[in-house]
């Protein structure tokens, strides 16, 4: 048995043996060969053509991108397209962008091929010798309107995650790892995105495309022209594609190009030693290529071997080297120091930091930056919504500019639309940034950013005209051009006031932007108890009063006084200088107005001139607790807000902070808990008090807030509530417990349209509790949609319910969103269905929401004013609660984009009475009114300062 058993294993391992030496003789025959190989390439002394080759591409390597020599001698662009006309923009006001944005030129401009040739006084002769040569020429008439240099958005999405959202229409973001510098957002753009001619349309003419914010190193960004090109490709937007894009076979004797990359720091450690490994690879590899480049310079050819690369780090390897323009994302000052020691480390520059909201409390350790001080792009207001965005201010901007650090506005599109950008450079003047860094920040500051500046961000390729002054509230582009082509098709062009062609002078925030530095970032809001006055309180140089008509169905003027002409003319003589380059001044105008005093928070007395009320003949010695000064400010009704969740969270993203949403029975495992016992969630019993979006909004004059529970097809009952109380069991904090039944129906829920509206009619059929109210007409039902056929499908249905129900009573049906409504906006009107429109500047955020109205210069007609043209009772509401505060001038944008349809008292019903009406609320809600100082409800010069609450028998002074 013993020799059965040994001999085959004798065999086996004899035959292995053999096995084992052939492997052995082969791998080091192998070797060998391999290392001969090696020996002779590195052996090898290249030949004369190849060491040329070798150090023109040495010089590429270690060049820094920039225009080529002749730039500034082109006669045409690179990105011209045959056959465009030249332009000729007669009596302009031209703003370009040069002397730190303070050069302002009148004249004319002309545009021919596709580059700005000439400002200002143009000869005849120019002109002449265009025709001469068979260049035809399209004069346009300026009459004054300002021109701009295209907008530059530093930080879109725009392409990379197309509107509407469609699956795979969102390639911005990778799942394989977090540190991915190979990818290339070029390789995910989709020239398919309804929001490019949105964008064109806002004045944005080119824009950084990002990656997302999924990996701590994202990948290579993209420059892109929005306009459409007859190639259709994405390639053909790129603004000087970098030649690196095909590959490492090009002509290096060319000028590289600016190359963008996007990094975001996430999860802290991992993603600190995440960078640090990542550059620490591309480190070695720049190593090798500078001693390989060191030897080619010196002569010593032989040995010299290949040129080391790594396709995977080569992007990485050129940030080291100053090539790429990076853009950090990051918010707070933890991070901030992060990537400043990071910087330093490897010894690299950055470009700009994104979002970036605790920068202005870090300012000297931003410029502690290898290589020098980046630019700061932010949002205007757009904050809290997030932890690490809890301590963003709207001062952040002034602040930074007051320690001369380049300040970006930017739109993260679609976070803001962007084309809404120009309303965040004009929200960021309004909170003290100088006006020409305001109109530097979308346009000459992110393009120097990008290393762009040469031919964007200034007076050079793409220029817009404006309907107004750029920084005005709702500014709107007559025409925009790009590369000298012009993208606005029978552009509608609305009238503006005269006194829009002027910067509006904003309110002094000196004090306000001095704590907030104090409190890092989180100065109080609650008013203090000195500031509320339950005596008497004068207000002195009102404009204007607004009241409720009796029955509170509506609103009415009191009160109007026209601006004096000693007032009128003191105001003509303020120059701009009174303001030094970062807004520290005092404007030295008096506004003459009228009078008006406020007892126990009730209007007693009102008149059109001084010393009618508190100086009167009439009540000598009477005694004030406080006298406040408009300086030409108004009173009016305070607003009412509904759209957000205003109320039910704190920090919108944070799980903990916010009411959260409710379980569905459409869409929840098993329906709702049994434990509720089919009863309907309340907003009243998840409301928060003390919020710092909800103070801002009551600071804003939004003392009334509705918000519904956040859900998808049964939401529940909303709440009214008091912005400015302490807490629920305070009197008057709950103005109305139960106001309004709220559903959803929409193609996203994963429940059919059908089967949403089936089990709403099974609900209303039944009738029981709150669907008892509704039927009955006691209770509104607010349906949120966006979609036309939906909203058919509930018109629809409520006739049917109307019609089969015995109480012979009318249902209160309003649609929220709803931004498809102006297509059946007759019959909504006919079903009498109430609209409440947010947001104000319609976007295609999703496909059931696609067929949108969007207004100037695009349409004629808005979808607010095309309701009210059918007689429905039309509110005004915002989606974020950030925005709540901005009430009035979210308004302000829609009277100025209907072209004279919505008057003031229209457009004050809008977000008070007319919401009333649709959500059952008693007519007045608490007959809050607002004092503002400087202007009116909607004007960039206003700031509310007082609350005057007839119900509490006070006033806030805010």
């Amino acid at each position: 048995m013993k020799g059965l058993t040994l001999g085959p294993a004798r065999a086996f391992s004899s035959n292995q043996s053999f096995v084992i030496w052939l492997c052995s003789v082969f791998f080091v025959g192998a070797s060998l060969f391999l290392w001969i190989a090696q020996y002779e390439v590195n052996s090898k002394i290249p030949s004369k053509e190849e060491q040329a080759a070798i150090l023109e591409r040495c010089k590429y390597t270690r060049a820094i991108p920039g225009p080529p020599p002749d730039f500034s001698q082109r006669k045409k662009s690179d990105r011209f397209d045959r056959g465009t006309k030249a332009t000729l923009i007669r009596n302009a006001t031209i703003w370009t962008g040069l002397r730190g944005g303070t050069e302002v030129v009148k004249g004319d401009l002309l545009l021919d091929g596709g580059i700005v040739k000439a400002l200002g006084y143009i000869p005849n002769t120019v002109i002449e010798e265009l025709r001469e040569v068979g260049v035809g020429i399209d004069e346009v008439e300026g009459g004054g309107a300002w021109v701009t240099p295209g907008i530059v958005d530093l930080h879109s999405h725009i392409g990379g995650e197309a509107s509407p959202e469609l699956s795979g229409a969102n390639d911005i973001n990778s799942r394989k790892s977090p540190i991915v510098p190979w990818l290339r957002i070029i390789d995910g753009l989709n020239t398919h995105d309804d929001s490019y001619e949105l964008a064109i349309s806002g004045g944005v003419t080119s824009a950084q495309v990002l990656p997302g914010s999924a990996n701590s190193i994202g990948g290579l960004g993209a420059f892109i022209k929005l306009r459409d090109t007859p190639e259709r490709t994405t390639i053909s937007k790129i603004i000087e594609p970098p030649y690196e894009l095909n590959g490492t076979h090009f002509d290096h004797s060319l000028t590289p190009r600016w190359r963008h990359m996007k990094v975001y720091s996430q999860t802290r450690m991992d993603s600190a030693w995440g960078f640090r490994e990542a550059y620490d690879t591309a480190r070695k590899i720049k190593e090798d290529q500078d001693a390989y480049c060191d030897a080619a310079e010196a002569g010593v050819w032989k040995a010299l071997g290949v040129w080391p690369e790594s396709l995977q780090w080569e992007s990485l390897v050129d940030v080291l080297r100053g090539k790429v323009k990076v853009s950090v994302h990051c918010y707070e000052a933890v991070d901030l120091d992060m990537i400043v020691r990071l910087t330093n480390e490897f010894q690299f520059p950055v470009a700009s930091f994104h979002h970036a909201g605790e920068t202005y409390l870090v300012p000297d350790r931003l410029k502690e930056t290898w290589g020098g001080t980046p630019a700061i792009a932010l949002f205007a207001t757009n904050f809290r919504k997030k932890r690490e965005a809890y301590r963003g201010s709207e001062f952040a901007p002034r602040i930074l500019a007051q320690h001369e650090i380049p300040v970006v506005m930017k739109s993260d599109h679609n976070v803001i639309n962007s084309r809404l950008l120009q309303n965040e450079a004009a929200l960021a003047h309004y909170y003290g940034l100088h006006p020409s860094l305001a109109l530097l920040s979308v346009t000459g500051t992110p393009a120097d950013a990008a290393g762009l500046g040469h031919r964007i961000g200034r007076i050079s390729e793409d220029i817009v005209i404006w309907d107004s002054h750029p920084l005005s509230l709702g500014a709107t582009p007559q025409q925009v051009y790009i590369d000298g082509i012009p993208q606005l098709k029978n552009p509608s062009v609305s009238t503006k006031p005269d006194t829009f062609q002027s910067y509006p002078r904003p309110p002094n925030f000196d004090k306000e932007a001095r704590e907030t530095v104090e409190w890092e970032g989180l100065p109080p809001l609650k008013p203090s108890l000195n500031s509320r006055k339950g005596g008497r309180v004068g207000f002195l140089n009102v404009r204007s009063v607004w009241g409720r008509n009796g029955d509170g169905s509506g609103v009415v003027e009191m009160m109007s006084v026209p601006m004096t002409s000693a007032a009128a003319a003191e105001e003509e003589e303020e120059e701009e200088g009174e303001r030094d380059a970062y807004g520290k001044g005092e404007k030295k105008k008096v506004a003459m107005g009228g009078e008006v005093v406020v007892e126990s928070g009730r209007i007693i007395c009102f008149a059109p001139w001084t010393g009618s009320c508190i100086d009167s003949p009439s009540t000598p010695g009477l005694s004030f607790d406080e006298i406040v000064d408009l300086e030409g400010g108004s009173i009016s009704p305070a607003f009412v807000s509904f759209g957000s969740t205003l109320g039910l969270n704190e920090i919108l993203l944070e799980r903990v902070t916010n009411d959260g949403s409710v379980y569905d029975p459409l869409m929840s495992p098993g329906g709702v808990p049994e434990v509720l016992g089919g009863r309907m969630v309340r907003a009243l019993d998840g409301l928060q008090f003390g919020g710092r979006n909800t103070l801002l909004a009551y600071r804003g004059g939004v003392t009334t807030a509705i918000s519904s529970p956040s859900g998808s097809f049964l939401r529940g009952v909303s709440v009214a509530f008091n912005t400015g109380a302490d807490h629920a069991l305070e009197g008057g904090a709950i103005v109305k417990e139960g106001v309004a039944v709220h559903v959803g129906l929409s193609m996203r829920y994963s429940a059919s349209v059908s089967s949403q509206i089936g089990a709403l009619k099974q609900l209303l059929e039944e009738g029981k509790g709150e669907w008892k109210d509704v039927i009955e007409g006691d209770m509104p039902l607010i349906v949120h949609t966006d979609n036309a056929d939906i909203m058919a499908s509930v018109i629809r249905l409520k006739s049917s319910i109307e019609r089969v129900s015995a109480t012979g009573k009318s249902m209160r049906i309003s649609f929220a969103g709803a931004a498809e409504a102006h297509l059946i906006a007759k019959e909504i009107g006919e079903a009498g269905v109430g609209v409440i429109v947010y947001p104000v500047t319609p976007f295609p955020y999703q496909w059931e929401g696609r067929r949108i109205l969007p207004g100037p210069p695009l349409t004629n007609l808005t979808a607010i004013v095309k309701l009210l043209m059918e007689g429905v009772v039309v509110g005004v509401g915002v989606m974020d609660d950030y925005l709540a505060r901005h009430t009035g001038f979210e308004l302000t944008r829609a009277v100025l984009e209907s072209n004279g349809y919505i008057d003031k008292k229209t457009a004050i019903e809008l977000v008070t009475t007319n919401l009333e009406k649709l959500f059952g609320l008693e007519s007045g809600s608490g007959g809050d009114m607002v004092a503002y100082k400087g202007g009116e409800f909607g004007d960039l010069s206003a700031v509310a300062v007082g609350i005057i609450s007839e119900k509490g028998g006070f006033v806030d002074l805010v």
